[in-house]
């Protein structure tokens, strides 16, 4: 399954990753387990709140993440996002699991 990764230990730490169909994510409208979640790390869970509050964005989350920075999202919502948004929001889960001094090298001092 596709999963974007930074180099840490022998698996690495992901930071995009797709995830299976579970009994844990079920749609509410339908009863359907969803089958196209993406999960993208947030840098803290109060930017993980706030991207789910956002009534204009298509980021949620289960029970099961409670505790875990990390939204998910609907491969096939993901086109509500503008580009650059997702850009920034992808940026910052990189910047969250990669190395310091690569996100130094990379972003500057921020």
């Amino acid at each position: 399954m596709p999963t974007w990764k930074v180099p840490s230990g022998p698996r690495g730490k992901g930071f995009v990753m797709y995830r299976r169909p579970h009994a844990s994510a079920v749609d509410p409208d339908t009863g359907e387990q969803y089958d196209d979640l993406v999960i993208i790390v947030t840098p803290t869970e109060a930017e993980k709140a706030a991207l789910v509050d956002d009534a204009a964005t298509p980021f949620f989350t289960i029970d099961h993440f409670d505790g875990y920075a990390a939204v998910l999202v609907q491969q096939s919502r993901l086109g509500e996002l503008g580009r650059d948004e997702l850009a920034e929001i992808i940026t910052d889960a990189w910047a969250t699991r990669a190395p310091k001094r690569l996100v130094k090298e990379h972003l500057g001092d921020g």
